[in-house]
């Protein structure tokens, strides 16, 4: 998150009124009408924007690039956290907070790899702190659960089942040579009992 203490001070004009000729000498009153004391909140996430593009972004300008984009997005969901931390129930905000946070993990993933000292410098401008994703994430929601204890439980069955087949075939290839080795012997004894008769 950008932090607190860089944020424009309040009696900070607005980008439109600041080059009018003449301005300084306009009263308090007047003035801090034409802040940011009493601008909307976008006006206020501009400013703060700008600010924050002309010390990070080499072309502030240039609000295409990846840098720029992390910059609109880091800003973002500082307002969303603002907002949730008055209205904790705002579900459709908390959901705008966590994509805007995954858009910016990946975009954080995307420069880290393209362009590292650039990935440094943002991330300490705007007190992000980057945590590896793991390798393989799914969300474990009851019906992923259920599903995975079905699948094991399935897997121990055919398991079970495997285990059975092979003891029946081993039982039964011990029968069958049982079953060979018994008619050996009489065959032997029969010439013999020949043999003493004649």
């Amino acid at each position: 998150q950008p932090r607190q203490d860089d944020d424009p001070p309040p009696s900070t004009l607005l980008q439109d009124y600041q080059n009018v000729p003449g301005i300084e000498k306009v009263d308090d009153v007047v003035k801090r009408l034409l802040s940011l004391e009493m601008a909307k909140k976008k006006e206020k996430l501009k400013v703060i924007q700008e600010q924050l593009m002309k010390q990070i972004v080499e072309n502030p300008e240039d609000t295409r690039s990846l840098e720029a984009r992390i910059v609109a997005l880091t800003i973002k969901i500082r307002s969303y956290e603002e907002h949730m931390q008055k209205h904790r129930k705002d579900k459709a905000h908390k959901r705008y907070l966590m994509m805007s946070i995954d858009q910016r993990k990946k975009m954080l993933k995307n420069l880290r790899n393209t362009n590292y000292d650039v990935f440094e410098k943002i991330c300490k401008e705007l007190g992000i702190e980057y945590t590896f994703p793991p390798l393989y994430y799914r969300r474990a929601h009851r019906r992923f659960v259920t599903k995975k204890a079905l699948c094991i439980q399935v897997f121990q069955e055919t398991q079970k089942l495997k285990k059975q087949k092979r003891a029946l075939k081993a039982a039964a290839a011990a029968q069958k040579q049982a079953t060979q080795r018994k008619p050996d012997s009489p065959a032997k004894a029969e010439p013999e009992i020949l043999g003493d008769n004649q």
